[in-house]
């Protein structure tokens, strides 16, 4: 019995890891003007800093859902901020009325989905999952 803990232990240690190092792609919309994205201008949009695009565009952010690795693997590369830390920012920012938080949606199937449907989307998904469907304007491993 102890084996076979020790070695679900290990294969667990392992998918995490590899779900930890996944490479993320920052998506929007292939009709969006926005060609290229860096981190903070990523960031300020899922942090509720800016509504809008580098194209002037208003931004429709979406996002993963809590409990998916690639969320807490986004937020901590883009934002610097673990799930902890970006709940709590966005708690003091619907409570002041000042900002909504990103829409978010049950796989990176469906943010895939929601961005080749809406022009001013942005969203992130795993790399391994972009298609014509999208357009990367930031990577990050």
């Amino acid at each position: 019995m102890h084996r076979f803990v020790s070695r679900a232990l290990c294969l667990a240690a392992l998918l995490m890891a590899g779900a930890a190092q996944a490479q993320v792609a920052v998506v929007v919309n292939p009709k969006s003007a926005a060609a290229n994205m860096t981190a903070e201008q990523v960031a300020n949009i899922f942090l509720g800093k800016s509504n809008a695009l580098p194209s002037g565009a208003a931004a429709a952010p979406v996002d993963q859902p809590e409990s998916a690795a690639i969320r807490e693997t986004f937020y901590t590369k883009v934002t610097g901020k673990n799930s902890a830390q970006v709940k709590a920012a966005w708690s003091r920012l619907v409570f002041s009325g000042k900002a909504t938080p990103p829409k978010e949606v049950g796989s990176s199937a469906e943010v895939k989905k929601f961005v080749a449907g809406n022009p001013d989307a942005i969203g992130y998904i795993e790399k391994s999952a972009v298609d014509g469907s999208v357009k990367v304007v930031l990577t990050v491993d």
